[in-house]
Parts: structure tokens; C-alpha cells; sequence
């Protein structure tokens, strides 16, 4: 089934963020490689493609797990949450229906 991870940053989280980003793709990257991931990526805190120095206000990904309980492991072990980036971890069921 497919799950929603809805992350909320913390205020301020930029460079925590950033420092911790190439360890959060690799994570990311795993699950396109096993075809899991339907769509990942942040939320710009402004309206811009490229929000500079206003950053993120936080990340969204939808991949398939199999249980809720395993979504949410994999959404703790997030190198974001170890680096203090995130307030807020939301993990829910998702079910796609377009496209």
C-alpha cells in the first residue's frame, strides 16, 4: 500500500538541512531503486522554485510499504530527524487514484 510522509521543519533548519540532505537521498534513491517511490521533495517556504536563504517549511514523500508500522520505521529513521530539521512527522495511508 502506499503511505504519505508529511514532514514539517523547524524554524531555522536550513543548514541542518542541508548538511544532512546527501545521506536523506541516498535513503530516498533506495526506494526509487526498488520501485517503490511514487514522488518525493520539499516544500519551498516561499513561492520559488529555488527559495535561497527562506528554505524549506518541510518534505513530502508517497511510497509503498508494506504496513503502516513500516512506513512510519523508515519515516523515524530519517537522517532529518537525527539532524534536527524536522518538528513534525505525519505518516498516513495514501491511496493514488490520478493520474
Amino acid at each position: 500500500m502506499l503511505y504519505a510522509i508529511i514532514s514539517e521543519d523547524k524554524p531555522d533548519s536550513l543548514q541542518r538541512r542541508l548538511a544532512a540532505r546527501p545521506a536523506h537521498l541516498d535513503r530516498i534513491k533506495a526506494l526509487q531503486d526498488k520501485g517503490r517511490l511514487v514522488l518525493a521533495g520539499p516544500h519551498p517556504a516561499i513561492d520559488s522554485e529555488d527559495p535561497g536563504e527562506a528554505g524549506f517549511s518541510g518534505s513530502l514523500v508517497v511510497a509503498e510499504f508494506d504496513d503502516l508500522q513500516s512506513a512510519r520505521i523508515w519515516a523515524e529513521a530519517d537522517p532529518y530527524i537525527e539532524a534536527d530539521v524536522y518538528a513534525k512527522v505525519t505518516v498516513k495511508p495514501f491511496r493514488k487514484v490520478l493520474p
